[in-house]
Order: C-alpha cells, then sequence, then structure tokens
C-alpha cells in the first residue's frame, strides 16, 4: 500500500513584486470568507494599490513598490 501525499503549498515572494501562491492552499480576506480562486496559482497584492485585491495586477511595477528582497 502506497501512502498518499498531499498537494504541496508553496509560497514565492517575487522581488518588488506580488506573492506567488501554488497549490490547495485557502485564501481569507479580512472578515474570515474564503477568497475564490480560479487558478491553481494565483498573485497575491503586496503594494497595497491591486484594483482587484488580494490578487495583484501588476500596479507595483508603476507606482515604485520595492521590496528588501529586490
Amino acid at each position: 500500500m502506497t501512502a498518499r501525499r498531499e498537494p504541496e503549498v508553496v509560497i514565492t515572494a517575487c522581488p518588488d513584486g506580488p506573492l506567488l501562491v501554488r497549490g490547495p492552499a485557502t485564501i481569507l480576506a479580512a472578515d474570515g470568507s474564503e477568497v475564490t480562486r480560479t487558478r491553481p496559482t494565483v498573485a497575491l497584492c503586496r503594494c497595497g494599490a491591486s484594483a482587484i485585491k488580494p490578487f495583484c495586477d501588476g500596479t507595483h511595477k508603476v507606482n515604485g513598490f520595492t521590496t528588501d528582497e529586490g
């Protein structure tokens, strides 16, 4: 009998950009409600200026957002 492995969740911080979330992670809004995901990989905003929060819309590229790892 082979043990089943659960799918892995991987979060990658993109330099000067979003957090990429790969795998079956549940994303919760500030009020605790579940955010609907339509893709297995999503980009979460870190700059705070996205028009489609919590998801990234690329605004970080024009607003000068930087991170320590960038």
